[in-house]
């Protein structure tokens, strides 16, 4: 029993300290944001005496971040819609249908994984350009759809593999199409991956930078993970509206994960087991 309890202790320790580092600066982050510039100035560090929201109301509606969150819902919902459709249905093809070669594309869909985004940033920032999607919602869609596809494709095959085949060979004997297969059986049996799948996107998708930054350089197009790292120099000297923006940027995605971090977990292992 003692090393039992030693051993929970050693597991527990440094989980809480592990714990403690994730949820400090968040804590630390909406702190700053509720105080005022005279009272960060005086003490960044000590807790606010009281509730101050004027920063938040103040990054909503004067710096723009309504627009930026707007901007950002739009693209991160149809490039999910987008994922969510192509990969389903070429995890279906990869992993229930014979057909020559889908192996080798099943190979080409992990090299891709394998390919940092920076290595191909300028040739495709240059075909986004020459095809005239820079600034355009359609342009950062796309661009998403690119670099998150092959990791969709990649979790919706292995989960679509541990569906036995028999049920696809008697969906046929029943008179269903391929599509129809697709359709009334897949789709159905692979929600739960589509869930999971669906909110790892879409936590990428919204907590990206880099790709938003090179499709949509104008202000007026900028996505809200953009328009909070904007704000830092812009308003060099107001820290609390900087952290407000931060905060109203972290919201949403903590708040999905809070409540849907199993079907998160799940996503992760999705197909890792079979039968």
């Amino acid at each position: 029993m003692s090393g039992s309890r030693v051993g929970r202790w050693v597991v527990a320790v440094p989980m809480a300290l592990l714990a403690l580092a994730t949820i400090y600066p968040l804590v630390f982050t909406a702190n700053v944001a509720m105080k005022t510039r005279r009272d960060y100035v005086l003490d960044r560090f000590s807790p606010t005496t009281s509730l101050n929201w004027d920063n938040i109301v103040t990054a909503w509606t004067s710096v723009g971040m309504a627009r930026y969150f707007a901007n950002s819902l739009i693209v991160v919902t149809i490039s999910v819609v987008v994922l969510l459709l192509f990969g389903s249905m070429a995890g279906f093809a990869l992993s229930q249908l014979r057909f020559r070669g889908s192996k080798t594309l099943f190979l080409g869909c992990l090299a891709a994984l394998f390919i940092p985004f920076q290595v191909i940033m300028v040739p495709l920032t240059r075909v986004m350009a020459d095809s005239g999607l820079i600034d355009t919602y359609p342009g950062l869609i796309l661009a998403y759809v690119a670099q998150f596809l092959p990791f969709t494709i990649f979790l919706m095959t292995s989960y679509y593999k541990t569906i036995p085949s028999e049920i696809v060979d008697a969906a046929r004997i029943d008179g269903n199409t391929t599509y129809g297969v697709y359709r009334r059986i897949m789709l159905p049996m692979g929600t739960p991956a589509l869930l999971s799948v669906g909110i790892l996107n879409a936590l990428f998708c919204w907590n990206d930078v880099l790709v938003s930054l090179l499709m949509m350089p104008s202000a007026d197009h900028r996505t809200l993970m953009v328009g909070v790292t904007s704000l830092r120099g812009q308003y060099s000297d107001d820290i609390p509206t900087f952290a407000s923006g931060v905060l109203i940027a972290a919201v949403p995605m903590l708040m999905i994960y809070l409540f849907l971090q199993r079907q998160i977990a799940d996503g992760v292992t999705a197909g890792s087991t079979k039968g």
